[in-house]
């Protein structure tokens, strides 16, 4: 299963390793990778923080997004409250958080396949989806914004394309032909993220490579984007929810003439 790990054979830890001739057996290799472990999570925690769409409302329209619509600052409300234009800027701007993520743990963690029975290289792994999970934390719990975030979906959708490509192909398959059709954001972003749970166990087992630890985070990411969806469940359920439409055409305003017709009438 390819995924952005899988480019680059050395990182941050590989070149302590060589420097102070650690072994895998080496206690001090296992204090440094915990602390390994520690700064990822940390960083891709902070970079889930930066919220895209507070930041385009509140330097572009000097607003907040969240007092508008259904009080979340994801990709949904910015579209219905600001335009496409917008939405498509956040949606783009919360999945690049996950991407960057991802790619600070390949930067520390970077190993060779070939490493010590891919014990070094399990641990890259490990770290990305790690990296990808804190990251969805962080869009959806901000430490910067009084832990009112996102939903998670975008920052979660293109995490998937860094850990999977051919998964995240598959996904789009899925996502995109369901929302257009019941213009439910909501229910597109639930049935894909539980998707992506089964299509990895799937994976892990047609490739024989049962890392496990992918397996467990995708499962983990559907019940967080379910969870935060929850209130969208019960309004489709009762058939409340806002469709979305995309293409829909914008009517058109009036003409002045037309207008003064009206008022003299």
């Amino acid at each position: 299963m390819f995924g952005l790990y899988d480019l680059f054979s050395f990182g941050l830890l590989q070149a302590l390793r060589d420097r102070f001739s650690l072994t895998v057996d080496d206690t001090a290799t296992a204090v440094l990778y915990g602390c390994g472990f520690l700064l990822v999570m940390v960083v891709a925690y902070l970079l889930g923080s930066f919220n895209t769409a507070l930041f385009i409302s509140r330097v572009f329209f000097h607003d907040d997004v969240r007092t508008h619509g259904s009080g979340n600052a994801g990709t949904t409300n910015v579209l219905r409250t600001y335009g496409k234009k917008a939405a498509a800027f956040t949606f783009f701007g919360d999945g690049l958080k996950g991407i960057v993520a991802i790619l600070v743990a390949c930067l520390v963690f970077g190993a060779r396949h070939e490493e010590a029975g891919y014990w070094y290289f399990f641990m890259l792994v490990t770290a990305s989806y790690f990296a990808a999970l804190f990251c969805i934390l962080g869009h959806i719990f901000p430490c910067f914004s009084h832990f009112r975030g996102g939903k998670g979906f975008a920052t979660a959708f293109f995490s998937i394309l860094a850990l999977n490509p051919l998964i995240f192909l598959i996904l789009c398959f899925i996502f995109f032909p369901l929302v257009l059709t019941t213009h439910y954001v909501s229910l597109g972003s639930i049935v894909t993220m539980w998707m992506y749970s089964l299509i990895t166990s799937a994976f892990d087992s047609a490739f024989g490579t049962h890392y496990g630890i992918n397996t467990i985070v995708a499962f983990l990411i559907a019940v967080l984007v379910t969870w935060t969806h929850r209130a969208n469940i019960r309004r489709i359920m009762n058939r409340t929810e806002n469709k979305s439409y995309f293409f829909r055409k914008k009517e058109k305003a009036p003409a002045p003439e037309d207008d003064k017709k009206h008022d003299a009438q």
